[in-house]
């Protein structure tokens, strides 16, 4: 059987507010101490009192995820289709992106069933579901954390998609195409994350030893609509604080090109901060690695890249 390729997004608790106390919590924390029993329980006994809500969808969603992280595949499958029949049962009255829970129940229905069917060796499958999920639902939240997973499956090997740059900070872009005979790493990182804060002296360093024998880096990001202190904020506001968290935790890397755009986070499915992209030197994808990477793998990949 093929190996199971398991990618788990957690989301911070910060970002989704008042969606993540109640039910969700409750089934967190037991699926954490992989209690399925306790953590079924609690969501039976909330649909009693409560019914199919959104958070409902969402707490069967976290236990599809742990029953995937501890490879009990046909539990997560059963899992997550029962949490995407609730969420598209609420569909009826209501847009996907009107509650974040929603959002997050749907999209992590289909990420389990993608990663059931690949670990199960069925690859056409699960690229099939997450394309049809694609076009049902490329418009809304959910487009990056399902291209995430369709790049998971597929991106590897093909030519890297386009990037853009709405706005910049740092160097200007080269196209990709230009950069052929280099290797490119992409770096996806969010003026929130401390991910990205922790990875940045990795590439610094990478850069540093690679730089002379045909690395680039291009460091992507995009605007999330607030700012310091997660206020509310203008994009012309966003960019100036985007700025300022670069020059102060990312100074190694203060002239690449910075490109800031959201089709970019689209096309390469960064729904995770920090993602990191390899491009050989012929154009193609070398790597595609949602979350840190320690110093000796991501140079192992450079490696590669390089060798081609």
């Amino acid at each position: 059987m093929r190996k199971a390729l398991i990618f788990v997004a957690l989301i911070p608790l910060a970002l989704t507010g008042a969606a993540y106390a109640g039910i969700v919590d409750d089934v967190r924390d037991a699926v954490s101490q992989n209690n399925f029993t306790l953590a079924e329980s609690e969501v039976q006994t909330y649909k009693s009192q409560h019914g199919a809500t959104p958070e409902c969808a969402e707490a069967i969603s976290w236990i599809a995820r742990g029953a995937l992280q501890a490879q009990q595949f046909d539990t997560a499958d059963r899992y997550a289709k029962e949490a995407q029949a609730l969420s598209v049962a609420q569909l009826n009255n209501r847009r996907l992106d009107s509650d974040p829970s929603l959002a997050t129940a749907l999209g992590a229905s289909y990420e389990v069933q993608a990663q059931v069917l690949a670990a199960k060796g069925e690859h056409a499958r699960a690229v099939t579901l997450l394309q049809t999920a694609l076009r049902a639902y490329g418009t809304t939240s959910i487009r990056p954390r399902l291209q995430k997973n369709l790049n998971l499956l597929s991106l590897v090997g093909r030519p890297a998609p386009v990037l853009r740059e709405d706005q910049y900070l740092g160097a200007q872009l080269k196209p990709l195409a230009e950069s052929k005979g280099s290797a490119v790493l992409l770096f996806f990182w969010a003026h929130w994350c401390g991910d990205c804060k922790y990875e940045a002296p990795i590439i610094t360093r990478l850069r540093s030893e690679y730089a002379s024998k045909g690395l680039t880096v291009v460091a992507p990001t995009k605007l999330y609509g607030y700012a310091a202190r997660g206020e509310d904020a203008t994009p012309r506001t966003e960019v100036a604080w985007i700025d300022t968290v670069r020059k102060q935790f990312y100074s190694g890397l203060l002239d690449v090109p910075v490109p800031i755009s959201k089709y970019n986070f689209d096309m390469y499915g960064a729904s995770t901060t920090p993602t990191l992209v390899v491009v050989n030197r012929k154009g193609a994808v070398d790597l595609y690695h949602p979350g840190l990477m320690s110093y000796d793998d991501l140079r192992a990949a450079i490696d590669k890249a390089l060798a081609r």
